[in-house]
């Protein structure tokens, strides 16, 4: 019985030393994985954070872009790799909290599959048209699509994407009927856009001020509560004249469940240094985003709240996977 003892004794010991001594999170290199298209305003922000998060970690930080399926491809890769904190998902809302409401299956669940780590941005979305289109204001826009049911359309970064459901909402809203062209990601739809295969689409502030700024697109409407200061001289879309129009888009951090709480804690405290510093702040001000402020808890019962929200708006629009 003294030999067990002392044999259970020293694996014990053995245990709280190897602890003692494991190396801190991370000691190799950590990949962030973008669920859509290099290019994107997705990519654009996970980037900059990856970028800044290399600095302090003095660890490589790859971002990952795998495009496809609204969001799942890239949501399901990060859903089945291990929990340790090295593979990680950037994401606009659709995998997280609008696919469950459209696809009639998923192959993993947002809810269960992920561990929250921080609300990293928020954004605007604009309302922007190729220069060929003839309409300069929203109203005009509008009144050019009542003229032609059916034939104007507007592009998106897939089914269920934050800029796919605007323009759902835009058709409720005024009561118009304009035909839905989705992509393999926002930056194929702006190549689009630019070169007139398609005439408008809503899209986030970090992928549409550059080519408004160089003429290439034209913003007639910002979709948030407010104008933006990029953009002073553009209208909301409620000042346009489309009443209880308000859409704007976000990129959340998580991990895989089940990936350790002092990893997550360490994730949570270094994305907080990134997001609090102000060179950070400017660099997302410059194309049209704020730093997120919610992290852990606080930032899934977010992810909670809008999958209730978006999840309204689809059934709202009668929105459906082809």
């Amino acid at each position: 019985m003294r030999v067990l003892f002392s044999a259970v004794a020293a694996l014990a010991l053995a245990f709280q030393l190897g602890q003692a001594t494991a190396a801190p999170f991370p000691e190799r290199g950590v990949r962030i994985v973008v669920p859509f298209p290099a290019g994107g305003s997705n990519d654009v922000v996970a980037r900059l954070i990856g970028a800044k998060l290399q600095e302090l970690w003095g660890q490589p930080v790859l971002i990952d872009n795998r495009g496809g399926g609204g969001g799942n491809i890239g949501a399901e890769s990060v859903a089945r790799a291990a929990p340790d904190g090295y593979t990680l998902l950037l994401t606009a809302p659709g995998p997280l909290a609008v696919n469950q409401s459209l696809y009639p299956q998923l192959s993993f669940n947002p809810e269960q599959d992920f561990e929250g780590v921080a609300l990293v941005a928020t954004v605007q979305m604009v309302l922007a048209v190729n220069p060929s289109v003839t309409a300069t204001t929203v109203a005009e826009l509008v009144a050019l699509a009542k003229a032609s049911p059916g034939k104007l359309n507007f592009g998106s970064s897939g089914y269920g994407s934050t800029n796919h459901l605007a323009g759902e909402l835009l058709k409720t809203r005024a009561g118009i009927d304009i035909v839905h062209v989705p992509y393999r990601g926002a930056a194929p739809a702006m190549n689009d856009l630019i070169g007139g295969q398609i005439p408008m689409m809503f899209d986030n502030m970090p992928a549409i001020r550059p080519q408004a700024q160089g003429g290439t697109i034209r913003a007639i409407a910002v979709a948030g509560a407010t104008r933006s200061p990029i953009f002073p001289n553009v209208p909301t879309m409620v000042e346009a004249g489309v009443a209880g129009f308000e859409a704007s888009s976000w990129f959340g951090l998580v991990a895989p469940a089940r990936t350790p709480p002092e990893v997550i804690k360490t994730l949570i405290d270094t994305v907080g240094k990134v997001l609090t510093d102000p060179e950070t702040a400017k660099r997302l001000a410059e194309v049209g985003a704020e730093p997120g402020t919610l992290s852990g808890a606080a930032f899934d019962a977010f992810l909670r709240g809008e999958s209730a929200k978006w999840g309204e708006v689809v059934k709202t629009a009668g929105v459906k996977v082809e």
